[in-house]
C-alpha cells in the first residue's frame, strides 16, 4: 500500500512512549516540501485548540548577514556553515531534557528563534515551546549531516523523514519560492543552480540515513510547498 498523509499522522502519534517528550525531524533538500508537512502535521495532531505538539524550524539558526558579510560567507547562504548548528544541536538537547512528564510544572516555556522569510533573517525567542507539548517537529536541510555540530542533531531525534520529489519539481517550487521573496526569475534561477543546487545534493547523499523516505504521494495537499 502506497504511503498516505494519514499514515505519516498514525506514525508520528506512536512516538509518544513512556510520558517523555519526543521529537520528530523532517529532512530533505530545499524545496523538498519540508516545512508544509510540519505545518500539516503540527495543525491535524493538535486540533483547534491543541498545545501538545509544537513545530521548531531549522531556518531559525540561520547566522544574520552581518555575521555572514563578516566572514565572506553571504554568496553561499544556506550552506551548512552559514547556520548556527552547535545551537540548534544545544536546543534540541534542552528540548529533550526538559519535556518532563508534559504536566504544567514539568518546567519553563522554552524559546526558539525563528526564521522571517521577507526579511530573511532570524528573529531571537520567536517560537514558544510550551511545557505541556509532548511532541516537537523540527525540520530543515541538515538534520541527518554526519559532520561538525551537525553530527549531534540526530541523537535527540526520535526519528527522521527524508521528503522526496521529483527533481524538476523541486526546483521549480524553489525559483517560485525566490521570485516570491523579491528575486528576479533570472537571478532566482541562476541562486537554485548554484547554491541551492550544491546544498541539494549534500543533502541527497544523506537521504539513507533517514528512518523513513516520505514521497510526493503522502505530502499534504494545499498551499504552497517549501
Amino acid at each position: 500500500m502506497p504511503l498516505t498523509f494519514d499514515d505519516l499522522l498514525t506514525r508520528a502519534r506512536a512516538l509518544l512512549r513512556g510520558g517523555r517528550r519526543a521529537i520528530l525531524g523532517i529532512a530533505g533538500s530545499p524545496g523538498a516540501g519540508k516545512s508544509t508537512l510540519a505545518e500539516a502535521l503540527v495543525r491535524e495532531l493538535n486540533g483547534p485548540d491543541g498545545t501538545w505538539v509544537a513545530h521548531v524550524p531549522m531556518d531559525g539558526f540561520h547566522l544574520a548577514d552581518a555575521e555572514l558579510d563578516r566572514l565572506g560567507r553571504r554568496n553561499r547562504k544556506g550552506a551548512p556553515d552559514t547556520f548556527d548548528a552547535a545551537g540548534y544541536a544545544a536546543l534540541l538537547r534542552r528540548l529533550r531534557e526538559q519535556g518532563g512528564d508534559g504536566g504544567e510544572d514539568a518546567g519553563d516555556t522554552v524559546y526558539a528563534p525563528g526564521f522571517e522569510r521577507v526579511l530573511e533573517q532570524p528573529l531571537a525567542g520567536a517560537v514558544p515551546v510550551p511545557p505541556t507539548a509532548r511532541l516537537v517537529v523540527t525540520e530543515g536541510n541538515y538534520l541527518l549531516l554526519g559532520t561538525g555540530a551537525w553530527a549531534r542533531v540526530r541523537s535527540s531525534l526520535d526519528e527522521v523523514w527524508f521528503c522526496e520529489v521529483p527533481e524538476a519539481e523541486r526546483v521549480r517550487r524553489l525559483v517560485a519560492r525566490h521570485e516570491e521573496f523579491g528575486k528576479s526569475h533570472e537571478d532566482a534561477v541562476a541562486w537554485v543552480r548554484g547554491t541551492d543546487q550544491r546544498n541539494a545534493d549534500l543533502v541527497a547523499a544523506t537521504r539513507g540515513r533517514a528512518d523513513l523516505v516520505v514521497p510526493e504521494a503522502a505530502l499534504p495537499r494545499g498551499g504552497s510547498p517549501r
